[in-house]
């Protein structure tokens, strides 16, 4: 079976190269689409509907991997691809994309040829029907206006996404709002994880008719769904810059959850946060941890998490800040030998993967809290004697590091092993003396406080554990090459420098 084939590679030797090896192939192919950047692929895709797409994926850019992954998802060609990279992430791409062959560069013939055979025995045995979803154009209006922006009448629409929880219902999704009795829809178009509605721009009482939706969807199909409309004035904007901000807006899902239909006029931004625990956060962390005092890590998380208010921050940068506290939570594990522990290990893996992927932050601070408190189980069980005394020796000093009169006898003392011994531990384990380990956690502190704080250099001396601010100063410059003052000066230059280049 010839089909129709679509190449797509910036350079044109590898595409013409491509081009004659599939022509003189033992089974030549005539109907061949050539294109040479991404824009020019998906108007020929649009066009011409190929059964076999072979695209060089470094010509996709991280903005248009989305219409991408919506395309193939849609037309269900078989896809052959191929990258100068041969990195694991290209190769976690193939697999998602669920691509048939993934060639890197520099082609050989042989194996291109191979893969080509493989497409071919592919497109001989695929049944029509196995494509998931049936394109549909309404008054001239396609996938590739949402996809490309381009000026078009087709502009003058309000735009309505419908995602629900499981992706595996997003095709009876398609096809209930399909049938669904709207007023004034122009246009209905399944992607691969949520269903986008036009709307023509007059009355129609857009979001009741949304919220009618939900109701009769949640009846028939038990399954939360999400749904927000974009109806701001649209004069200036194209189908495809507010299908962009539609689906940017469907991230709120993250803080409000299901069940609800959101409505927005206005580009929606987040706010900047530092994703990283700071010095003092950390030594919370490490105090809660080490008291295993549940009720304050609760309230700790609820807090910070789940009573968020409108500008939210990046979901990304939240997601890097639980990792962050996940890091402390890991380093208890590991004092407490609890990352020996087949289930427990499991338990930290479903954690990190909640944190990275689910749709719902509650779900997550929820899940988060439950596995915190099995670990303190856990750890109350086990034998005092078999935790990690360095790792319980290095969370005491970055507890108590301000304290000046802190020794290598003190922390000893309190993982209860000798000093000799336990000194000797610290330099095999960590390659530093208890003196320079201690330093370095003083220092780190210093650093932040001369960055993030106006205090003088007396108080950050103090505050570090120096009684003595000379001695801070010349400790100072030892390990960094600069003075306090000096390190501040050029911080504060930096940062002015980068804002002015901003």
């Amino acid at each position: 079976m010839e089909g129709k084939w679509l190449i797509a590679d910036r350079d044109l030797n590898e595409r013409e190269g491509l081009k004659w090896l599939l022509k003189t192939s033992s089974n030549p192919v005539t109907n061949i689409g050539l294109a040479s950047n991404y824009r020019e692929f998906v108007v020929r895709f649009e066009q011409e509907r190929p059964d076999v797409v072979l695209i060089e994926l470094d010509m996709i850019s991280k903005e248009d991997w989305s219409t991408f992954r919506d395309l193939i998802h849609i037309y269900n060609p078989v896809l052959l691809l191929t990258s100068a990279e041969g990195t694991f992430e290209k190769a976690r791409l193939a697999i998602d994309m669920q691509a048939l062959d993934l060639m890197i560069k520099p082609l050989a013939p042989t194996k291109v040829t191979s893969a080509f055979h493989k497409a071919s025995r592919k497109l001989g045995t695929k049944n029509p029907a196995d494509g998931l979803l049936i394109p549909n154009t309404y008054k001239d209006i396609s996938y590739e206006a949402l996809f490309i922006s381009q000026s078009s009448d087709s502009a003058n629409f309000h735009i309505a996404a419908f995602q629900t929880e499981s992706n595996g219902k997003i095709k009876s999704l398609h096809s209930f709002l399909k049938e669904f009795p709207f007023k004034g829809v122009q246009g209905i178009f399944a992607m691969d994880d949520m269903v986008v509605s036009l709307f023509k721009e007059t009355g129609h009482h857009l979001t009741e008719q949304c919220q009618k939706a939900m109701r009769k969807w949640e009846e028939e199909f038990s399954d939360p769904l999400a749904i927000v409309v974009h109806k701001g004035n649209s004069a200036e904007m194209s189908l495809n810059q507010k299908y962009l901000l539609t689906r940017k807006m469907l991230d709120f899902t993250y803080y409000k959850g299901y069940r609800q239909v959101v409505e927005f006029e206005q580009s929606p931004e987040w706010i900047h946060i530092d994703p990283f625990l700071a010095p003092p956060e950390q030594r919370v962390w490490v105090d809660m941890l080490t008291n295993t005092d549940l009720e304050k890590i609760k309230k700790w998380l609820y807090e910070e998490f789940l009573q968020l208010q409108e500008p939210f921050p990046d979901p990304g940068l939240v997601r890097i800040q639980l990792t962050s506290i996940l890091a402390q939570v890991r380093r208890f594990m590991k004092t407490n030998n609890l990352d020996e522990s087949q289930s427990y290990e499991l338990e930290y893996r479903y954690i990190f993967n909640s944190i990275l992927y689910d749709e719902v932050l509650y779900r997550t601070v929820q899940n988060f809290i439950l596995f915190i408190q099995k670990l303190f189980i856990g750890a109350a069980n086990s034998n005092r004697h078999k935790q990690d005394p360095i790792e319980r020796g290095i969370s005491f000093m970055e507890t108590h590091f301000s304290n000046s009169s802190l020794r290598l006898e003190d922390v000893a003392l309190y993982v209860d092993r000798n000093p000799s011994y336990f000194s000797h531990m610290i330099n095999t384990k960590t390659g530093s003396s208890f003196t320079e380990l201690l330093t370095a956690i003083r220092m780190k502190e210093a650093k932040r406080l001369l960055i993030e704080t106006n205090k003088s250099i007396n108080e950050i001396s103090n505050l570090t554990g120096y009684q003595n601010s000379n001695y801070f100063s010349r400790m100072f410059k030892e390990l960094t090459g600069t003075s306090p003052r000096e390190f501040r000066t050029n911080k504060v230059k930096m940062f002015k420098s980068e804002k002015e280049t901003d």
